[in-house]
């Protein structure tokens, strides 16, 4: 099993002022995150808004990246949404198309009860699209909070293609437990950016975050500090780190994420209802609070 390494960014999906998908600037944020040394995209998840798409969309949206990536980037496509009906058919597209795995997140509204429940809708899914590997995407924000050590265990089982997690948890104990499930087969790249030393210091080798959209350098150079065993560098690009996620939490994950896509010339425009858009004052100050974290020039 092929496994992912290093930094996979999690794009956002731009919107023009009317609010539809801008194509456009897909292949500029492709361009600009080749060009930083990125070495995947997990698109249409949370940062890239998604849930927020409509089906047609989404499948616009990932064969735009299949084209603007030129094979250059490895491609995992979130394919989740509230219905399984939807989540399916867009999984059925995925397959058709030249990436490297599909993931979904559990349904938010009704919930799987259970692990047993998690691995039966999962394993749906996944064989949807069994040329691709499959990633199932553990975050609190759904809502399924289940023993994720289990459910690879009882997956392994189910889900042929299964390559492993996408996990979007602080939770440090339980990631040790992922990574070890089954003789270590599984791929848990780590999703929770301002953790990344953390998780580098019990295992991770790959990494997927929204942050490494605009801030890659920034990461590569932490990475290869940790690598080096210059834990006083790795200490001290962790102040920009902080910095720049004291702007998303302010802002807005989402909302200052896109306003940060400004400092590489992309404009990313506003998020879709119901996230609050910034209005240009705020743009303004995120633009300028990120650039005095301190990693532009890296």
């Amino acid at each position: 099993m092929e496994k992912l390494t290093g930094l996979i960014a999690a794009p956002h999906t731009p919107f023009t002022s009317e609010g539809d998908v801008n194509y456009a600037a897909i292949d500029q944020i492709a361009a600009h995150l080749i060009k930083d040394g990125v070495n995947g995209v997990y698109i249409c998840g949370t940062t890239g808004e998604g849930i927020h798409c409509s089906v047609e969309e989404r499948k616009a949206i990932a064969e735009r990246w299949v084209a603007a990536s030129n094979g250059q980037l490895k491609i995992t496509v979130h394919t989740g949404a509230l219905s399984i009906v939807d989540t399916l058919e867009l999984t059925r597209h995925a397959e058709t198309l030249d990436i490297f795995a599909t993931s979904a997140i559990g349904p938010c509204f009704f919930k799987p009860g259970s692990v047993d429940d998690l691995v039966e809708y999962c394993a749906q899914v996944a064989a949807a699209a069994p040329s691709k590997g499959f990633y199932y995407y553990h975050s609190g924000m759904s809502g399924v909070n289940l023993d994720m050590e289990q459910f690879l265990i009882k997956a392994d089982k189910r889900i042929p293609n299964l390559y492993g997690l996408k996990f979007n948890s602080g939770d440090l104990y339980e990631y040790q437990r992922c990574i070890r499930a089954c003789d270590g087969k599984f791929d848990i790249p780590f999703g929770v950016d301002e953790h990344l030393p953390g998780a580098l210091a019990v295992g991770a080798k790959g990494a997927v975050g929204s942050t490494y959209n605009y801030a890659a350098p920034l990461f590569h150079k932490i990475i290869n500090d940790f690598n080096a065993g210059d834990m006083t560098a790795v200490y001290n690009g962790m102040d920009s780190v902080i910095a720049l996620i004291r702007v998303l939490v302010e802002f807005g994950g989402v909302a200052a994420g896109k306003a940060a896509m400004a400092l590489h010339g992309i404009d990313a425009g506003n998020p879709r209802l119901p996230i609050t858009p910034l209005n240009d004052e705020q743009k303004a100050v995120v633009v300028e609070r990120m650039k005095a974290a301190g990693f532009i020039d890296l």
